[in-house]
């Protein structure tokens, strides 16, 4: 038999897949592994339901990251922030304690670059090789396996890793090395939470001088200046749907942060990203950071006396 980075089985062998937070975007992505035919593990968090879905395709649930590492080829993390992956890997029964050589961890949340390549290096002692492919796109297209993703990795780890990333991701665009991938996705957010703060002012300032969101939307978004994401937004501020864009003001004010952090390690004068990133700090401060980002607007308009939704229903009217 042939060996192989897949635990000594034959190249022919589909590698065993780990899981790692299975919440709104890694429930879909996780899905769409086991469905094209990889033995899959998982490990949740308090909300039993995604796992029990997951389990219920053949997905087998373990209690650790660390045994999960003992049985994976490749590990995938789906986690809110920096802090949190950092747990997963160097708890008593994290990653790195049960990491052997050949492992591989796909790090798909969007963290702070610092910290990735810290872990990288730590997983590389361990013989393991670390991949950052951070998401673009929502909870719809992680279930239709249409998500974008942003690839960090050398030639070799890429060209194994691409087919299982496949799975999940319709458009994989290779950044470069280990870390340049959450510096692109640093630098998306960092664009998109800059459209929400914007659309968001720009709409209550509307409103103020006679303007309704309604017509703001309607001028905009069949313009030049319209787009996908202005959409999803307007689709919240104009129609009220709580479901439009499921992506938290906190885990918005997080990238921020780190945006922020990553102009200040590079020497550039991020005037923008400090600007943006008030709204956001503003709005987690008064405890409004589960809210989506879209229901920025309403934070904005409370901030000059005035109800978004009542401007809607002028609108109307």
């Amino acid at each position: 038999m042939q060996t192989s980075f897949w635990g000594g089985r034959d190249m022919s062998d589909k590698p065993v897949i780990g899981f790692i937070g299975v919440g709104f975007m890694g429930h879909g992505m996780a899905k769409n592994i086991v469905q094209k035919g990889y033995t899959l593990y998982i490990k949740g968090n308090r909300n039993r339901q995604p796992v029990e879905s997951l389990k219920g395709m053949g997905a087998v649930e373990v209690t650790s990251a660390k045994e999960m590492a003992e049985n994976c080829d490749i590990i995938h993390i789906c986690l809110s922030n920096s802090p949190q992956v950092e747990a997963m890997f160097r708890a008593e029964d994290g990653i790195l304690a049960g990491a052997r050589p050949g492992l591989i961890v796909i790090e798909t949340s969007t963290a702070d670059p610092t910290s990735t390549m810290k872990l990288a290096r730590e997983l590389a002692e361990k013989g393991g090789t670390l991949v950052d492919a951070p998401l673009g796109r929502t909870p719809k297209e992680a279930e239709a396996g249409t998500l974008d993703a942003m690839v960090g990795a050398d030639d070799e780890t890429f060209a194994k890793v691409e087919p299982v990333i496949r799975c999940w991701a319709a458009n994989i665009t290779r950044t470069g090395p280990t870390g340049s991938g959450h510096k692109m996705k640093l630098l998306m957010n960092f664009m998109a939470m800059g459209y929400a703060a914007l659309y968001a002012e720009a709409t209550v300032l509307g409103a103020k001088v006679g303007i309704a969101p309604q017509t703001v939307r309607q001028v905009i978004g069949t313009s030049r200046l319209g787009n996908g994401f202005f959409d999803t937004f307007m689709k919240y501020t104009v129609d009220r749907d709580k479901n439009a864009h499921l992506f938290t003001i906190t885990n918005a004010a997080k990238d921020v942060r780190y945006a922020n952090n990553m102009a200040s390690e590079a020497g550039v004068v991020g005037i923008m990203a400090g600007a943006i990133k008030q709204y956001y700090t503003h709005a987690e401060a008064i405890g409004r950071g589960g809210d989506y980002v879209p229901m920025l607007g309403d934070i904005i308009a409370e901030l000059n006396g005035m109800d978004m939704a009542e401007e809607v229903q002028k609108g109307r009217g």
